[in-house]
Order: C-alpha cells, then structure tokens, then sequence
C-alpha cells in the first residue's frame, strides 16, 4: 500500500510538479534586489552613439536601412537615416532636451515642436519618451515606481521573470542573473488599463566600448500593441556607450524656406493690386 502511495505520488510529481527545466540558481532573489541592479545601470550607461539597421517612417512609408543613433539622459536623441544609394542623410530628427526638429530632405519640408514620445514616435512608429528610448536600447529598463513583486524561475529558458505591480500598472521582466549579468531580454509594461504600452525583448549581449563590465543587447525589438508596431534594431559593430556627447551635437538648424511636413507649401502671396490711376 506505502509502495502504491509512493509511486502515486511521483508520477503526480512528474507529470503536475513546476516545469522549472532546473534548480534556480538563485532562490534568494528578490524583487527588491532586481528593482536595485536595473537602477545601478541605468546610472552606469549614460549615454551611447552607434551605428544600425532599423525601421523608420518617411511619409508614412515604412523604411528600413542604416540609421546612425546616439543619445544621452535628458531628452538628447538624434537619428539619421541614411540613403542606400549613397550613404547621404535623406531623414533626421533631433530632440535638445526640449523640442525636436525633424527634417526630411527627399521632400525638403520640417516639423518642429516639444521633445517627448510623440516626436520619437514619429519616427519610429511606436511612442516612446526620449530617456526611456536609451534606456531600452541599452537593456537597462525603467521601472514603475514602488512596485509589489512576485518572482518565478524559468528553467527551460534560464531565466527569472519578475513580474512589478504598482498604482500605474504592472511591468514583467525577464532577466538573466547568473552569472550575475543582470541582462535584461525583455521587459513588458501595462498601463493601470491592462492594455500594453510597449514592450521589448533583447538578444546577443555583448560588451562595448565604455560599457565596463556590463553587457548591451545587439538586437532589441520594441513593440507597441497600442499602434499595432514593431520595430527591430540590429546595433552594428561601431558602438559606443557613454561617450562625451556635447549638447550642441543635438542641434539642427531648419534651414529658411522649407515647407511644413505633411502639409502643402503655402501659395506666395498675391502682389498687391495697383491703385487706379487719378482721374482728370
């Protein structure tokens, strides 16, 4: 009868117990401790500039192509898409901790306004605020503010998956910690609606120049089911993080006489009628 029971018991075991794939490495983990290590990098990497492959908006067409990128904390981004054709810029944008300018010069028209997701958005296709673009991009995600915590251990895809509740949503991470890289490959925030407000996974972390000790990802797809968007960005060889990136790099002058993008040139005005001649 112990036999039976016995046997009973490890066959529920195996067929219903946790599907971990493995002993977690790190049973002592907290969300607290990972909250803490996502902070100490996002004060380690600063700022970056690099080379890539990635999708932009050019008059509602979607382009993919060479993009150069480099950004820095407190609203600094600049991208220039490139032309296949022959490597000169056919598309820039640029936020200077303010407002933005963007300029596409295949249709020589601007657009000019506040820096904030909308304006990285544009260009992208997913909305998206301009710390939290650099953040993401180099796999140092933000987190909701003090959030409750639940952790489990994948073992099939050895990874633990934090999952962050607060007043403004909840967020899900999927992170890697042994041995102690704290590489994030993905990280999912949803607004106190339940609704997704963009999401983004990474891959094949390496380290770069300036990063020390911690990696970056090389590819990062963002998504927003908000827009119905998604957007891969395969980092090139040339990158580099915390470079010293003067303020004046995130500056572009609109040069005079160009029309507003998205809308037709304003007609020239009208010379103004003659005044009829004196009578005798």
């Amino acid at each position: 009868m112990k036999r039976a029971l016995l046997g009973a018991v490890l066959i529920s075991a195996a067929c219903c117990g946790p599907k971990s794939g493995g002993v977690n490495p790190n049973p002592q983990l907290t969300g607290e401790t990972v909250v803490a290590e996502l902070a100490k990098g996002r004060e380690a990497l600063t700022s970056f500039r690099g080379e890539s492959k990635m999708d932009y908006w050019v008059s509602g067409q979607r382009l993919r192509g060479d993009v150069l990128v480099m950004g820095k904390l407190g609203k600094f981004v600049r991208f220039a898409a490139l032309s296949p054709a022959g490597g000169s810029t056919i598309v820039e944008m640029a936020c200077d901790g303010t407002n933005f300018v963007y300029l596409n010069y295949q249709e020589n028209c601007a657009l000019t306004g506040p820096c904030d997701a909308s304006s990285v958005g544009m260009f992208f296709g997913i909305p998206l605020e301009p710390d939290d673009f650099l953040h993401l991009a180099l796999g140092t995600t933000p987190v909701i503010a003090n959030p409750t915590s639940t952790i489990t251990w994948d073992g099939s895809a050895k990874l633990h998956r934090v999952e962050l509740k607060a007043s403004e949503g909840t967020q899900k991470i999927a992170i890697n910690v042994a041995p102690m890289h704290w590489d994030v490959h993905a990280s999912e925030l949803l607004g106190s609606d339940g609704k997704v407000r963009w999401s983004v996974a990474n891959t094949d972390f390496r380290k770069v120049t300036g990063s020390g000790e911690r990696r970056v990802p090389e590819k990062t797809r963002f998504k927003s089911s908000v827009q119905n968007q998604d957007l891969l960005v395969e980092w090139g060889g040339e990158f580099e993080v915390n470079a010293q990136l003067p303020t004046q790099n995130f500056t572009i002058q609109v040069p005079s006489g160009l029309s507003t993008c998205g809308q037709k040139a304003p007609k020239p005005a009208a010379p103004p009628a003659k005044a009829p001649a004196p009578t005798k």
